[in-house]
């Protein structure tokens, strides 16, 4: 009588029949190859419908500035900007201080404006200070900064490295994330060239003009941080005339240095390029976001373990976890909106705190989102649940 096998000839590829086995070679390695060619028709054309069907349903591009407000991420923007981000894909930096060997939850708020800036079309570049970190931010602080020598500050900037590249996406395409580190371009730039190409577009008076100089003025300030924001803005500058970077962001304490680099590319090029920034998030109760009373809250579970970076989320307030949960996730404006609601019903239950490990929907919760990116955390946080 013969096998049987599946033909799926038919005038439709989708339904199957089923026939004699021939006998003789011949006609059996005729319908053979008759087979094998349909087969190979019917898995194309199953496989490129949903491929069809799908990029007729893709989403629109997210507004990225749109992203922020509602997020609450959107301190000061310069004039024109939406309007740049809204013709298409733009190259945006944001510049990480390599302090330590490690970012801490704080330098979060600028690691989830990149990720916003990727999911948004558009392709973020993370600068690590390789030459910055040298000379010291004076924004923000009343003292003068420990300079580091070349040996640590590159430990530093590689821990820091690894740590960006578990947020961002650094797979090919027209959102691929991008690393820079400026000593590149600092290294064999020496000082009498930077005075005499750059220094002469920038008068005292501008660069004095700064918060961040104008709060050092009683206490002081030494010339090696009073000319970070020339350093820091020559970074645009660069950035813009070699990799038409458009779009420097970073925290509202930051304003200064970064409308630096426009002004100089203005003046040095009569280019244009653009700015935006994030307010400075703090707790409810007044204090500064990302420290306790034992110091910082690292990335590295080395520096912080993972039962204390998890409580460090389970203990915040109700009013900050309603302003973390927009920042530091992915979820959608009506997610969220869903989550606050449910929580504000039965606040006891700390849904806006308490990460789930099991599939929800409410799984990219803050937590979520940092177990899934850091696996050391993930692993440890599972093992905590497992032992109690």
């Amino acid at each position: 009588m013969g096998k049987y096998i599946y033909n799926e000839a038919g005038g439709n590829f989708g339904c199957v029949k089923f026939v004699r086995f021939p006998n003789d070679k011949e006609t059996l390695t005729k319908t053979l190859r008759v087979f094998v060619i349909c087969k190979f028709a019917a898995d194309q054309i199953r496989i490129q419908k949903p491929l069809r069907n799908r990029a007729m349903t893709l989403p629109q591009p997210m507004n990225f500035i749109e992203e922020l407000k509602w997020r609450g991420m959107l301190q000061d923007i310069m004039p024109g900007t939406e309007e740049m981000l809204s013709k298409g894909p733009v190259k945006g930096y944001i510049g990480f201080d390599p302090t330590a060997d490690s970012l801490g939850v704080g330098n979060l708020v600028q690691v989830m404006t990149l990720l916003h800036f990727q999911r948004c079309g558009h392709q973020p570049v993370a600068l690590v200070g390789g030459a910055t970190g040298m000379v010291g931010d004076p924004s923000g602080k009343s003292a003068e900064r420990n300079l580091l020598n070349e040996e640590q500050l590159q430990i530093n900037l590689n821990a820091q490295r690894k740590q960006l590249e578990k947020f961002l996406d650094f797979s090919a395409g027209p959102s691929q994330a991008m690393i820079v580190n400026n000593y590149d371009w600092f290294k064999n730039f020496s000082f009498l060239d930077f005075i005499r190409d750059v220094g002469k577009h920038m008068t005292i008076n501008y660069m004095m003009a700064k918060d961040s100089v104008q709060r050092r003025m009683e206490t002081g300030i030494s010339f090696t941080e009073f000319s970070y924001q020339l350093v820091q803005g020559y970074d645009f500058y660069y950035l813009w005339k070699h990799l038409d970077m458009k779009l420097q962001m970073g925290g509202s304490d930051q304003w200064g240095n970064i409308t630096t680099g426009t002004e100089l590319i203005r003046r040095m090029e009569g280019g244009e390029a653009f700015a935006l920034t994030t307010p400075l998030i703090k707790k409810a109760d007044g204090t500064k976001f990302g420290k306790t009373e034992g110091g910082n809250i690292w990335l590295d579970p080395v520096r912080t373990s993972p039962y204390k970076f998890f409580q460090f989320w389970m203990n915040s307030s109700d009013d900050d976890s309603k302003n973390y949960i927009r920042i530091f996730t992915t979820m959608t404006k009506a997610d969220v909106e869903t989550l606050v609601a449910a929580h504000d019903q039965s606040p006891h239950l700390r849904l806006l705190q308490k990460p789930s490990l099991k599939k929800s929907r409410y799984e990219c919760t803050v937590k979520r989102i940092i177990m899934q990116q850091w696996k050391p955390l993930r692993f440890s946080l599972e093992m905590h649940q497992q032992k109690r």
